[in-house]
């Protein structure tokens, strides 16, 4: 049976339409996913919206609408946004779900249990945008003299009861965590920064409030709504059926990987592993914090207008394009920039001329010069096992390998150049030449150029997953060669002695072009 992978996003906070910073993450997670598919694996995709705290009860209250109004009709954008971008997640958890408060309060009841809740007065400062709570020494000034949080959003003075969490109780386990396990969280930089954090002495955690009551209700104290971070990070049980000892629950926790930001690796590497060891339940497996994708290096916010909807960028320059980008041009976990001249350079001289138009001229000079009969192999010379090997390897061994180990930008690198191998080897082989002189050799170097074609589609079907099984379907590849052990070269002389013809391909990614004003 194969072995099963759990995967999620971080839940998005809906206060507003999807952004590009969403899409980022949404598509990273389904690379990995599908490449886990694709590797035999038994995957389960999740993500979904956090629809709790006091910034959805505010903004409801400023629409004049309530706050579930509010997250029905702003979790669709999210909905539509993983359908317009391909993302194939398995389930959309949102945290108003019945389930979800029921897998909550079961949560804090055993943390309860534990002795790890107490009832106190909360006095310190919170940010409103965030969901978080700051000490004083975290925070900075802005230019009105304002106090800011680390991450530059406005703090207030908050004073109410609370129930808090023996957070300080778990401060040795989570280093011992950390050192032990430093697979734990990536990249390793993210980790740097959580350790010198804990070391620094943690101090108990407010988890409830009762200045609002848009949230999950404590259990035994109906006053109090549990703080947005608790019932939000309970949503990767939930899902799973959680506190029923499902199969699902037994199949799939703990969770592979946690994809996430890099703005909340702290609540989930500090506060949810904490929270899961007061309740008896299993570690996931891997943290992972992404960077920030940059509008032409900046930051996007609605007050400097450069908020990019991504399915704008998708309608313009096409999914797959736009899906290749964003994996290919930042190196995952570090912070990067986009703009719509970098997404139509490397859309044109990657995806088109490279790749695009290596398929199309071979597949159209079979198409013409074949009548679509697939070519024969008449014994390969060194040049063919030379490209055999590359391609092979890099598809069956490297580019897994760097998906493995949630690097997607290698990955496609290691992938350019199997791309770049292939038109050396078409360029220098010339089977236009071949066509007079010597037309067994020419059929033997098609042969190889389909079998790699074929691989090299395999092989980044996990990033373009539509364009890729389109190539792949107008080559007669079978559906069930489409992964990476599959796709060797064994099911090459079956397609070829089949009646199969190779139609004349339309090309895969049209040139694009800026509009006047951009370009």
């Amino acid at each position: 049976m194969a072995e099963p992978f759990y995967i999620t996003t971080a839940i998005s906070y809906p206060n507003g339409k999807p952004h590009i910073g969403h899409a980022y993450e949404a598509i990273a997670a389904d690379v990995i996913a599908r490449h886990q598919r694709q590797q035999g694996r038994d995957v389960r995709f999740q993500t979904g919206t956090d629809e709790h705290g006091l910034k959805m009860a505010q903004k409801a209250r400023d629409l004049g609408i309530t706050p579930k109004e509010l997250c029905d009709e702003m979790s669709a954008y999210f909905i539509d946004m993983c359908k317009a971008l391909n993302v194939s997640y398995d389930v959309f958890m949102r945290t108003t779900e019945p389930r979800h408060h029921a897998a909550s309060q079961e949560l804090w009841r055993r943390m309860e249990a534990k002795g790890d809740l107490y009832l106190d007065r909360y006095e310190g400062w919170y940010s409103i945008r965030d969901e978080a709570y700051y000490d004083e020494a975290e925070l900075t000034t802005g230019e009105g003299g304002e106090k800011l949080s680390p991450q530059g959003t406005p703090v207030e003075w908050t004073v109410e009861e609370s129930w808090f969490f023996r957070l300080s109780k778990y401060a040795e386990p989570l280093l011992a965590l950390y050192n032990d396990h430093p697979e734990f969280l990536k990249p390793d930089s993210r980790r740097n920064e959580v350790l010198r954090f804990v070391e620094g002495g943690l101090r108990d955690l407010s988890v409830s409030r009762t200045s609002f009551d848009w949230g999950v209700k404590v259990p035994g104290s109906d006053n109090h709504v549990m703080y947005v971070w608790v019932d939000a990070l309970t949503n990767y049980l939930t899902g799973l059926g959680f506190p029923e000892e499902t199969p699902e629950m037994a199949k799939w926790w703990p969770a592979d990987i946690h994809l996430i930001g890099k703005d909340i690796v702290r609540f989930h590497t500090v506060y949810w592993p904490a929270f899961l060891m007061s309740a008896d339940l299993a570690l996931p497996r891997q943290v992972f914090g992404h960077g920030f994708l940059l509008n032409r290096g900046q930051k996007e916010s609605k007050s400097l207008g450069n908020v990019t909807d991504p399915l704008e960028l998708a309608g313009r320059f096409g999914v797959d394009t736009l899906r290749y980008f964003l994996m290919r041009e930042v190196a995952f976990g570090q912070d990067g920039s986009y703009s719509p001249e970098a997404i139509v350079m490397r859309g044109n001289s990657e995806l088109g001329n490279a790749f695009g138009n290596l398929a199309q001229r071979v597949l159209s000079f079979i198409a013409k010069n074949l009548e679509g009969t697939l070519p024969a192999i008449h014994g390969h010379d060194q040049a063919d096992n030379d490209l055999l090997e590359l391609v092979g390897t890099a598809v069956q061994h490297d580019i897994p390998a760097a998906f493995d180990a949630v690097a997607p930008t290698q990955a496609i690198e290691l992938w350019m150049q199997a791309v770049f191998a292939c038109n050396a080897y078409v360029d220098t082989q010339a089977p236009w030449a071949l066509r007079k002189t010597d037309p067994e050799r020419m059929e033997t170097v098609l042969a190889t150029l389909f079998i790699c074609i074929a691989q090299l589609a395999t092989g980044i079907r996990a990033v373009i997953p539509a364009s890729a099984d389109k190539l792949l379907d107008t080559m007669g590849v079978p559906v069930d060669v489409r992964t990476y052990a599959g796709i060797g070269s064994h099911w090459y002389s079956p397609l070829a002695e089949s009646p199969f013809r190779l139609a004349a391909p339309t090309p895969l990614f049209p040139r694009l072009e800026l509009p006047a004003e951009e370009a």
